[in-house]
């Protein structure tokens, strides 16, 4: 399954985001290649909704924002998908 993006700006938990990128069914490391490479066509201060399945990754998440400097505004669970909303630096 491929992953896709869409042009939002709508509410996640009282925050915006601006592009949702669906990695449901992909398996580490996609959905983080998936990720970063979405946050490249983004500017500064816009916010990915990124929706995923692979079980670890909020761990990859966090790793990923932590050595990016992207900002994880926003991790949760529901239903067995994972959501991140990341704020792009």
């Amino acid at each position: 399954m491929s992953s896709f993006l869409r042009r939002e700006n709508s509410r996640v938990n009282d925050l915006t985001f601006d592009v949702e990128l669906d990695v449901r069914r992909l398996a580490c490391p996609l959905p983080i290649l998936r990720a970063k490479k979405a946050l490249a066509f983004m500017s500064s201060g816009q916010v990915l909704k990124v929706v995923a399945t692979d079980k670890g990754s909020p761990k990859d998440f966090v790793d990923f924002c932590g050595k990016t400097g992207n900002d994880l505004l926003s991790s949760t669970e529901q239903g067995g998908e994972f959501i991140f909303l990341i704020r792009r630096r």
